[in-house]
């Protein structure tokens, strides 16, 4: 099991971290999804078929794209 945790600018509110929370959480292999509106972070724990990068790709389609030069 992976565990990773990515800065994402455009959460903002708590309609961002439940749209966050149920897109991510819905890819088969992701085993839990955090949101965190006052940090701007997202972690999330997950097994194979999941990737970093199909996670990354999900969450840039749904306009939270992930800030790599703040991690």
């Amino acid at each position: 099991m992976n565990t990773i945790t990515w800065f994402v600018p455009a959460i903002s509110c708590g309609h961002c971290t439940h749209t966050i929370e149920v897109e991510v959480g819905e890819l088969p292999g992701v085993q839990s999804v955090k949101a965190d509106i006052a940090s701007k972070k997202v972690t999330v724990t997950f097994d194979a078929p999941a990737t970093e990068e199909n996670i990354k790709a999900l969450l840039a389609e749904i306009n939270f794209p992930v800030d790599v030069s703040a991690v």
